[in-house]
């Protein structure tokens, strides 16, 4: 066990870029990356990383106070699909920033087009990387409280984006259940669910951005 009194953020690291390659420029741009890293212990070291980069996103759980639901979206993923996933996914509402947009106006715009539902409500959790060996994407994350109605002819996605999406309403104790019996295994969307089980229980949902 280490007794080494911890820093939490540290130096900023000593880095200079020796190449970056581009690999791939379509919906994400694929980037071939060899740097020289000062490591900790003084010795300098080089590396090559492959970076996927489509930008950053956001992630956000509808909820309904009153009820004790949440809004839960059903889709079908290729990459689990090739990694022997034969299902389509329980996920919350995401999507990524367009252009100069606001994470808060992302989250309210995306919550609209997949579920139908409006935010009445943001409350902010801050910000993660899902996988910062190889992804650039910062995802901000939200849980937004909604009415008790979708607009109607809302949601699904769109259809020029070729999104086909399915909206359900579902007790916030049953979706706890479907991340322990293995039905939901979206990281974000296990992440949201229990910040909002931890925030209910300490009666702190009523914070708002």
């Amino acid at each position: 066990m280490s007794n080494k009194t911890h820093d939490r953020t540290g130096p900023a690291p000593e880095l200079n870029i020796v190449e970056t390659r581009s690999l791939s420029e379509g919906w994400a741009r694929l980037s071939r990356v060899t740097f020289d890293l000062r490591r900790h212990d003084g010795e300098l070291q080089r590396h090559v990383h492959e970076i996927h980069d489509h930008g950053s996103a956001v992630a956000m759980l509808p909820y309904n106070r009153e009820t004790g639901s949440v809004v839960l979206i059903r889709q079908f993923r290729l990459p689990p699909w090739l990694m022997g996933e034969r299902i389509r996914m329980w996920e919350a509402p995401a999507g990524l920033l367009d252009g100069d947009e606001t994470p808060e106006d992302c989250a309210r715009r995306e919550i609209i087009e997949e579920t139908g539902y409006k935010a009445l409500r943001l409350i902010p959790l801050g910000r993660a990387y899902a996988s910062p060996g190889s992804l650039t994407e910062c995802m901000y994350l939200f849980l937004a409280e909604i009415g008790p109605e979708a607009e109607p002819g809302a949601g699904g996605g769109l259809a020029e984006e070729g999104e086909d999406i399915e909206v359900f309403e579902l007790p916030l104790a049953e979706a706890l259940e479907m991340i322990d019996q293995g039905v939901i295994i979206d990281a974000k969307t296990q992440l949201l669910l229990r910040s909002l089980q931890v925030r209910l229980a300490g009666g702190r949902d009523q914070e708002s951005a």
